[in-house]
């Protein structure tokens, strides 16, 4: 197994990116900008480290005993996965030979419906999908492109039947209000793939690497959301019977 992608980073502990202890890897490359990114330095699509997935695998394989004691298992995150599917299908392929979990994190950008996608899918247990926002005009506002390819892509996935959980970064004045929350709702409800919704409070941790790389933080002096304003949300999504946690 020879095929290599561009590896930002690893962490070998992670505990927020799926079910269990994860072994995370974190892609290099994104083509959103989104305004509250936490991993600014993974947008430069040649930057990171080259990395043969069979190689990768035999690093992963050392950590099984926590994953399982956990039920835990592999993220690949970013930067956006999508980007490097031929690399991401192939670790996906060798971890379920291991017979270890695999939980795809992405933006849902996919440029090609193919076989290659089709066989990734097929070796992904979940998939956490990352939801900016369902109004296409705002969502470019956040991040900077159309929401088209990722309401296509979460339909995709659940057509497919791949059990996936959504994401929403909750940024006041983007995606705090009621209408976002019943926009997704709507959208979300007829997928019955769908196990839950997470609601993430932003949070400016990232500013410093926006500063590192001398660029001037879009979000400044935001606050986190309350917990009356998750509690708001999670009250929405619970009319529509979908699951929202915090």
């Amino acid at each position: 197994m020879q095929v290599s992608g561009n590896v930002h980073s690893v962490d070998s502990f992670g505990t927020v990116d799926g079910p269990g202890t994860r072994y995370v890897v974190f892609l290099q490359g994104c083509l959103f900008r989104c305004k509250y990114c936490h991993n600014r330095d993974t947008w430069d699509l040649d930057g990171g480290q080259k990395k043969v997935a069979g190689d990768l695998v035999k690093e992963i394989v050392a950590y099984k005993p926590f994953m399982e004691a956990s039920n835990g298992g592999v993220t690949v995150t970013g930067g956006e996965p999508l980007l490097q599917v031929p690399f991401v299908k192939a670790l996906f392929t060798a971890l379920k030979e291991e017979n270890i979990h695999t939980c795809l994190d992405t933006n849902g950008y996919a440029t090609k419906y193919n076989q290659e996608l089709d066989e990734l899918l097929a070796h992904t247990d979940l998939v956490l999908l990352d939801l900016k926002q369902v109004d296409d005009k705002r969502h470019k506002a956040l991040t900077g492109v159309s929401n088209k390819r990722t309401l296509k892509f979460a339909q995709y996935v659940a057509e497919k039947g791949i059990p996936a959980w959504i994401r929403l970064v909750v940024v006041p004045g983007y995606t705090d209000d009621e209408k976002t929350a019943r926009q997704m709702a709507k959208f979300i409800q007829p997928m019955s793939n769908v196990e839950k919704v997470e609601l993430l409070p932003y949070h400016e941790l990232g500013k410093h690497k926006w500063e590192a790389f001398g660029d001037r933080y879009p979000l400044a002096g935001v606050e986190p959301p309350s917990k009356e304003t998750l509690l708001k949300l999670q009250a929405i999504f619970s009319e529509y019977h979908i699951k929202a946690t915090f």
